[in-house]
């Protein structure tokens, strides 16, 4: 008996996703980034144009908060790997942490330009480190689940296809969005636009990960096992070198886009000397970002290998961004939006397929080591992720202070030069280094699918000998 029921066991871990559950998962995104992609291209320019913070104190923000982030990531990881319910490992961190983490990012665009200097900089340091913590808590258990959602490598990519599709049409519409509704709620006064922009996004934050929670399922369980030490799981993890490239092109990926995205407001500002460029230039990317997304898995499907998938893309998008260098949005708008364009394709081709690597990473270090810890493995993910754009972000705080930005007025040719930079070149080369990392990625469909006959077979024989 026990040696058909094995079988059949793990073979409902090799499933079809459904429809709806790609969809939920996907919307788990969107509520992701309709919170940290909020915080990545706006909070900043909150700080120093609207509360009135210096560089300076916001570069070391940066800096400190991913201390932080290196204490509580693993924790939270390890945490929800040894989490057990009748919903999963993973699902209730999103149906208890959405909420709270949704009062507290609120809580973080509470501050006001009339309290006292010292005032403002410590509220910002408590409630975005307290806002870090908790958006922990809900992207890597989010982050997580799509490793026990199935273990078909077909299946993962077009669950990842969901979410970045979803993701990136979520990021657009908020670029779009995000500067009129401020200016509709708060007219003159900035920072009451802020804080109902945050309350209206706090919500949709809640609910996608709410719906994310009722219509998925896990299936994929750990293995029957003693607990791990974190000693044991870090060993495992430096033993796993796809898992390891996967990290550094997870930390170069953070370094480049979050100091891109938190230059655009003030590229468009004071650099093109009119900020709702902004919404413009985030109008057009719509499309090329749903195709780039989109096209990941007939790409992966001819490639077979998802790390040179992610190489490929990451190529395209630093080319077109080195191109992008040349132009202007008022002088040359054409060339200007069509190397936008090419690049947001290329991103977001990229951006579906470097998240598609971290589950296939999880079995193969399961493999070699005999540790599966999806939760511990993806914080560290997210960790370098995070450290990626404490020095992107933080690099260009403290360049543009040390430059002399003065917010709201005119800038010295030396910080539009940086604002520049940081807007084209400077990414576009980081995005060549990121395609030559990820192209040394080894697992393709062939080894992944030769380690999870060969994981089941193990899974297998343990089922029938502790029956």
């Amino acid at each position: 008996m026990s040696s058909t029921t094995a079988p059949s066991r793990q073979q409902g871990t090799n499933i079809k996703v459904p429809l709806i559950s790609k969809i939920a998962y996907g919307l788990g995104d969107v509520g992701c980034n309709f919170s940290w992609m909020f915080v990545g291209n706006f909070l900043m320019i909150f700080y120093t144009d609207v509360c009135g913070i210096s560089m300076a104190a916001v570069s070391l923000l940066m800096l400190v908060s991913r201390f932080w982030d290196a204490i509580n990531d693993p924790v939270i990881g390890s945490l929800s790997d040894r989490t057990r319910t009748r919903w999963g490992r993973y699902r209730p961190w999103l149906l208890i942490g959405a909420p709270l983490t949704a009062v507290v990012l609120v809580l973080t665009f509470w501050a006001h330009p009339a309290w006292p200097d010292r005032a403002k900089s410590l509220y910002m340091y408590i409630t975005y480190c307290v806002l870090v913590l908790g958006y922990t808590c809900v992207n890597i258990p989010y982050g997580t689940l799509c490793g026990t959602l199935t273990q078909n490598i077909e299946e993962r990519a077009k669950i990842n296809t969901s979410r970045s599709v979803c993701a990136m049409i979520a990021i657009n519409i908020l670029n779009i969005i995000t500067l009129p509704l401020i200016s509709h709620f708060g007219g003159d006064n900035a920072a009451h636009g802020y804080l109902m922009v945050t309350v209206l996004y706090g919500g949709i934050f809640t609910l996608c990960h709410w719906f994310c929670f009722a219509k998925t399922k896990e299936v994929v369980q750990p293995p029957r096992c003693e607990k791990v030490s974190l000693k044991k799981q870090f060993q495992a993890a430096a033993q796993n070198r796809p898992y390891l490239i996967a990290l550094a092109g997870q930390f170069l990926f953070g370094v480049t886009l979050y100091g891109r995205n938190a230059d655009l407001l003030y590229y468009f500002k004071y650099v093109e000397g009119n900020e709702n460029l902004f919404t413009v230039y985030s109008l057009i990317l719509i499309m090329p970002s749903i195709l780039g997304a989109a096209v990941f898995p007939f790409v992966f499907e001819k490639l077979g290998n998802k790390g040179h998938t992610a190489a490929l893309f990451s190529a395209g998008t630093g080319v077109s961004l080195i191109a992008l260098y040349f132009f202007s949005a008022v002088s040359a708008p054409v060339p200007f939006y069509t190397f936008a364009a090419l690049s947001q394709f290329f991103f977001c081709g990229f951006n579906t397929a470097i998240y598609a690597i971290v589950p296939d990473c999880v079995e193969y270090g399961e493999w070699k080591t005999g540790v599966r810890n999806d939760g511990f493995q993806y914080a560290f993910v997210s960790l370098g992720n995070k450290l990626g754009m404490a020095i992107g972000t933080s690099a260009l705080a403290g360049i543009l202070g040390a430059l002399q930005f003065v917010p709201n007025q005119a800038q010295n040719a030396a910080v539009q030069t940086s604002m520049h930079l940081a807007f084209s070149l400077i990414p576009g080369v980081l995005w060549l280094l990121t395609a030559a990392v990820l192209f040394f990625y080894r697992i393709n469909k062939r080894s992944y699918n030769r380690i999870m006959t060969e994981l089941n077979a193990k899974k297998q024989f343990e089922v029938i000998k502790n029956d």
